[in-house]
């Protein structure tokens, strides 16, 4: 189950017959767990199965994310070693906007006043420079207690390396303030930089009750149906993990999600032979872009969340408010805007009658044909082509002096435009060219701009998956169990480096084999993969380097140095062999790979609906453009455009000089005709 800001979407895996199918209902933002649980019992209805019969439950949530969006947090408190109180506030010196004359604004979840210093002091190696002061301690906790903070983070200088004064703060902060729920900086991250292990910290304790909150309730809800199957939640890194875990390390599921679209479009573009592609996933409110190069997702292992650094690993992407939903506006100056504003699930577009009064990009693909009013949803949702034209005449047309079709047409060139700029700037900043990279189209609402953001970008195919409108829901029901483990030294890698690496790797080892051990995980289910952060001495920043296993012998540790050398090569176009490369974190993914829940391609069903036309206004007219469904499109089909493909929870559109042809697996790949 994948929940987004408009529609939760399911997929099922019959693991008899190796059948997907696809279910879609909509969100229920007061109460996303009777959302899921509608498209459970829906879903069960329609392809015939008893809630019993379920063996897995999957789920990426967008919870943390929106609580952290909305800033609907709980009040929290910040305990660090005295005279770092203010390490939030100061940030990195980084400039976004290096014109700007007055400082940009920080977001900052812990107030000064919530802040409190305790005297200790531990060295960059875990040398104790300062014993911890118990007097300290007891004054800081009072002054949490005061504060009136359900939650605290305790972040120390060099916490990480030596984390004994964190362990006795939490167990007195637990022994005094019971009802306070504690995260400490060991635990969620124990990496070097204080200031991203300190947001980080802050981060996953402000979501501990939003999460723990929200999975006690799904898992009552679920239990109260009858259902006995094990609950896993998708985390950043697409990797699943229990409700335990979650609520334990709730950051790390502010990417979950979209993560799951990522898995499975890495899946997609192997099995159809691309090694470049740019995997974009559009829902009712966000459009997210990912890239896979030479047939794997980049991870990385820090970002942000609006403007909030965090330091865990999560699949590389970038995210715009650009989707179904996003509201077609005029700025103070009579600018035409598209989002980042969006009508989501409640009152959501104009058309679909819920007291919605501003069109979206939804209201005006109906205006122009795009879709159709009778067959949206496979015919279960009918929609207001009426309403969606008041609203567009009232809000933008009449106001700019344009006609309708005019200023619908104006509305999608603006989304268009604004899509392509997002996957510019994260093939750009890699020194990448679209025209190297096969466009991926996903989510709800892609289908029916991703040939035209594509032809913007100088792109020549775009592949849409089978039942691209629970693309993610298909990603996140192929996930494993990941533990992430990081531990920094800072170790120059020269011959005789490699024991320490191998003792450091030990450590990682034992403990990622308890968390899978703990999970129910063990032996040939599991998989322990090795990776550093490396740079040269001297670099404010590392790269990420795969480790096949830990080097057993300086020929080992010379070949890891020289993979370093080829990818800072191929990211920065240079690189300086004769430079000491040096660790900065050793890192392990500890997976449980959990069985059966490989979804096998199953035959796609051809029905016998023939084909039939709609009116589509394109290229600035009307024409009579032919409506397909997919289901009638058999293997080896090929369709020249213009057309319209129709799914059930979806449309794709096919513009004049493209040809669509259906793969073996039920995937189509749409390519521009070259002329010569």
């Amino acid at each position: 189950m994948d929940i987004g800001g408009t529609f939760t979407d399911l997929e099922l895996l019959d693991e008899a017959s190796g059948e997907t199918h696809s279910f879609k209902t909509a969100t229920t933002p007061d109460d996303p767990s009777l959302g899921l649980m509608n498209a459970i019992r829906g879903a069960a209805s329609r392809f015939g199965f008893a809630l019993s019969d379920i063996s897995f439950l999957m789920h990426g949530t967008t919870i943390a994310t929106n609580a952290v969006l909305t800033r609907n947090l709980p009040d929290g408190a910040l305990i660090t070693t005295a005279g770092f109180e203010d390490v939030l506030e100061i940030g990195r010196h980084a400039r976004t906007e290096i014109y700007r004359l007055k400082p940009e604004a920080r977001a900052v979840l812990v107030p000064r006043r919530r802040r409190f210093g305790v005297i200790e002091r531990v060295g960059p190696v875990g040398e104790v420079l300062t014993p911890l002061d118990a007097n300290s301690v007891e004054d800081a906790i009072d002054r949490v207690a005061a504060s009136g903070a359900s939650v605290c983070a305790v972040a120390l200088l060099n916490g990480f390396t030596n984390p004994a004064h964190e362990i006795a703060i939490r167990d007195r902060l637990r022994q005094r303030l019971p009802d306070v729920a504690v995260s400490c900086s060991h635990e969620v991250s124990p990496e070097i930089r204080e200031f991203e292990r300190t947001s980080t910290t802050v981060l996953n304790a402000l979501l501990i009750p939003v999460v723990r909150r929200y999975v006690d309730s799904l898992l009552k809800r679920i239990a109260s149906e009858g259902l006995s199957a094990p609950l896993y939640l998708v985390q950043s890194n697409g990797g699943a993990t229990t409700p335990r875990a979650a609520g334990e390390a709730p950051v790390k599921l502010l990417l979950s999600g979209p993560s799951g679209g990522v898995l499975a479009a890495e899946g997609v573009a192997r099995q159809l032979g691309f090694a470049n592609v740019v995997g974009v996933d559009m829902g009712g409110t966000s459009y997210d872009v990912a890239v896979i190069r030479d047939g794997s997702r980049a991870v990385v292992t820090q970002g942000d969340v609006d403007g909030l650094a965090m330091r865990v690993p999560m699949v590389d992407m970038r995210t715009i408010g650009a989707g179904g939903g996003s509201i077609a506006s005029l700025d103070a100056s009579g600018r035409l805007q598209v989002g980042p504003r969006s009508a989501g699930a409640k009152p959501g577009p104009v058309c679909y009658g819920r007291g919605g009064t501003e069109p979206t990009v939804t209201d005006v693909n109906l205006i122009l044909g795009r879709l159709d009013p009778v067959t949206f949803l496979g015919g279960t949702f009918a929609l207001d082509l009426d309403g969606a034209r008041a609203a567009l005449d009232r809000c933008i047309a009449e106001p700019l002096g344009l006609e309708r079709d005019r200023a619908a047409s104006g509305i999608l060139a603006v989304l268009v435009a604004k899509l392509a700029g997002a996957i510019k700037l994260s093939l750009f900043e890699r020194g990448l060219d679209p025209r190297d990279f096969a466009l991926m189209s996903f989510g709800g609402a892609g289908g029916l701009h991703a040939v035209e953001v594509a032809e913007e970008l100088g792109m020549t195919t775009v592949i849409f998956p089978k039942d691209p409108s629970t693309f993610s829901a298909h990603g996140i029901l192929q996930s494993d169990v990941v533990h992430d483990l990081a531990r920094t030294k800072v170790l120059l890698l020269k011959p005789g480096a490699g024991a320490a690496l191998r003792d450091l790797a030990a450590e990682l080892f034992r403990e990622g084999e308890a968390l899978l051990a703990a999970d129910g995980l063990t032996g040939g289910n599991c998989r322990l993969d090795l990776a550093a952060d490396l740079r040269y001495r001297g670099q404010a920043f590392e790269l990420l380097v795969p480790l096949a296993a830990a080097p057993d012998d300086d020929a080992q540790l010379e070949a890891l140095c020289q993979r370093f050398h080829e990818l800072h090569r191929q990211r920065f176009s240079f690189d300086d062999p004769s430079e000491t490369v040096e660790l900065v974190t050793l890192r392990l993914a500890a997976i449980g790979m959990l069985d059966g829940m490989a979804a096998n391609i199953a035959p796609v069903p051809v029905s016998s609906a023939a084909p039939r036309h709609r009116d589509v206004h394109l290229n600035g007219g009307w024409i009579s453009a032919p409506v397909r469904q997919q289901d009638s499109l058999a293997a080896g089909t090929r369709v020249d455009g213009p057309a319209i493909i129709e799914q059930d929870y979806t449309t794709l559109l096919i513009p004049a000089g493209w040809s669509l042809d259906v793969a073996d697996s039920g995937d189509l790949i749409a390519k521009r005709e070259l002329r010569a």
